[in-house]
């Protein structure tokens, strides 16, 4: 039996990273019911090792609770807790549009965060009824009038009848409960009677169930043995299980109007499931499929490959694998001269590629080698065209390029005044074009424009230490623009190493190039000749250092005796180390790739 609409709510919570927001999850959890006291854990909805570890949320994870309210109905609530860190920004954005209401939960002790701020823009642009939660309000240095004010201010939200509460101790979570009864509305449409109408939020691989499902129905029902159809691709399906979650699996046998739960039909292939798509029945379609989402628009790229070549195919398979379970993560196959075969993968993300790359390593047994994290540049060329450059190593010759334009963000940083001088030295330092700077209580808001290849490197690390962790940051892309770029190349021993080649601004470039060269110079093994390392812009070399070669003592049996009889012996071994090192190859370990470009470290 199906709820009527005006006793279902679907909301989301959102906050910016670490204010709480699985913890709350957790307690309204608890308080409805959904596990018993046995069952619960910290971060329930925190299902990977990486999520508890790190305390961060990577995936969307949706909750069914029952909540009688003081009116004495049962409500339904389908609850979201959505990632804080904006790389995962798209998670958030189709959690969003699966609801109607928010919980914009922020941290009492530190006030309205950088991704509070787009978090409450997304949700405002999904027309969201947005209810403002005070969290930890158990802490000594809560405050929780501060708080208000800074939502007022900064977001431009009426904060009176904002809720606070404690999600690690419970107080106030009755009060919180009763408030998204009231202030949060009930789904806008759906009619039980119309044609089967659903919306694919998520979809994820289950080794013993196939592709797992998440469905949010608009109208008609979704029922266990129905037969249903992909309008994106028109693949039909019949429905083997429906249910939801608790967050236990609780089979149901039909989900309606309003409702989100999960459903499976033993689909093997994930590509059958796009993200956004319109789920109908067979025989009685729906006439127009919903608006769906934006695709997911990668903005780092990064190569990985395999430290064994042998595991090339045991990476491919990973790959398919964990792009079943992340629908924003792209790759394609690729090779380089000094790694042998490998994957180009794109993502959302510095911290999205880090977190990709520790799942590959951990869930499959994998020993990766990442390149330099690159942006996708547009090329003009003089004849009118216009490419996309995904890898340096592809760049077409300098006589044929008309400009270089590259990606820009618009960044968004708050952090206490204190701090401020060294951000501003640190932004224009990457070529940073201040746009806004506000003040709210003693925090400043700054808005800079960013060329994005200035960022992926080690901004974010240098915001962290320069601020000693209190300040924050989102981006969002800001279209592109032409600049005076060139390709940076490393030799060494004569030729290219292709894994090392970057792109970079003309005017940092030496600076670039002479510290990579002096990394390179600490990280190679010497060998039995001597090893130019070389930085090169085209053909010309802007910064070099030399190996120098292990030499045996030749001259060791010479006691005494005429001169010329040593310098004999020493221009021998000259020419005998010259001719190596015409045949010599230098095999560069695979740790000094990996090494080179952490170029923010200290040396």
């Amino acid at each position: 039996m199906t709820k009527p609409l005006k006793e279902i709510r679907n909301f989301a919570i959102i906050a910016h990273i670490d204010h709480g927001k699985s913890t709350l999850a957790d307690r309204l959890i608890q308080t409805c019911g959904g596990l018993e006291e046995r069952e619960m854990s910290e971060q329930v909805l925190d299902n990977m090792d990486i999520e508890r570890e790190r305390g961060i949320t990577i995936k969307s994870q949706t909750v069914r609770l029952a909540y009688t309210a003081k009116d004495g109905i049962e409500y339904q609530l389908n609850l979201m807790d959505t990632p804080g860190h904006v790389d995962f920004a798209y998670e958030v954005s189709r959690s969003l549009a699966s609801c109607e209401g928010s919980l914009l939960v922020v941290d009492s002790t530190q006030g309205v965060e950088a991704q509070t701020l787009a978090n409450v823009y997304q949700a405002v642009e999904n027309n969201h009824e947005i209810l403002p939660v005070i969290n930890k309000i158990d802490l000594p240095a809560a405050d929780i009038e501060k708080a208000k004010t800074q939502i007022e201010d900064v977001i431009g939200l009426p904060a009176d009848d904002a809720v606070a509460v404690s999600g690690k101790t419970g107080l106030n979570i009755d009060e919180l409960l009763e408030s998204i009864i009231t202030k949060l509305p009930p789904p806008h449409e759906g009619d039980a009677d119309a044609p089967t109408k659903a919306l694919l939020i998520d979809s994820w691989y289950d080794i013993y169930l196939g592709v797992v499902i998440l469905v949010r129905v608009i109208d008609g029902s979704l029922r266990k043995g129905q037969k249903v159809k992909f309008m994106s691709n028109g693949a039909t399906r019949e429905l083997d299980r429906v249910g939801i979650f608790t967050p236990k699996h609780v089979l149901l046998d039909a989900l309606g109007p309003g409702e989100m739960g999960f459903i499976t039909a033993s689909i093997k292939d994930i590509t059958e499931t796009k993200v956004g798509d319109t789920i109908t029945d067979e025989k009685n379609p729906c006439a127009e499929p919903l608006k769906g989402f934006k695709p997911s628009i990668p903005m780092v790229f990064c190569s990985l490959f395999p430290a064994d070549s042998s595991e090339y195919e045991k990476l491919r398979e990973s790959l398919g694998k964990l792009a079943l379970n992340d629908s924003s993560m792209h790759y394609e196959v690729e090779s380089s001269q000094a790694l042998g075969l490998g994957f180009r993968c794109g993502f959302l993300g510095l911290l999205h590629m880090e977190i990709i790359q520790e799942r590959l390593e951990r869930e499959f047994d994998l020993d990766l080698i990442p390149t330099a994290p690159s942006v996708v540049y547009k090329i003009n060329l003089t004849n009118g065209e216009q490419i996309e450059l995904y890898n340096p190593v592809d760049m077409p010759e300098v006589q044929r390029i008309e400009s270089i334009e590259e990606p820009w963000i618009k960044a968004t940083i708050l952090v206490p005044d204190e701090y401020l001088g060294g951000l501003l030295q640190l932004c224009e330092e990457r070529r940073g074009e201040q746009i806004e700077l506000t003040y709210a209580g003693n925090r400043a808001m700054l808005v800079y424009r960013l060329p994005l290849n200035e960022v992926v490197f080690d901004f974010y690390d240098r915001l962290k230490s320069i601020s000693r962790g209190y300040a924050s940051f989102d981006y969002s892309l800001d279209g592109y623009k032409a600049n005076d770029l060139v390709k940076l190349e490393i030799r060494v021993n004569q030729e290219n190493v292709d894994a090392l080649a970057m792109i970079v601004h003309k005017d940092a470039a030496e600076f670039r190039g002479r510290g990579l060269c002096e990394r390179l110079k600490e990280l190679i093994p010497r060998q039995m000749f001597k090893i130019a390392v070389q930085a090169c812009l085209g053909g010309k070399i802007i910064a070099a250092e030399h190996i120098s070669a292990m030499r045996k003592d030749v001259t060791a049996k010479c006691y005494g005796g005429d001169v010329s009889r040593k310098r004999k012996l020493l221009d021998k071994q000259k020419k005998g180390k010259k001719k190596m090192r015409q045949y010599g190859n230098v095999d560069i370990p695979q740790s000094a790739f990996i090494n080179a470009l952490k170029m923010g470290d200290d040396k």
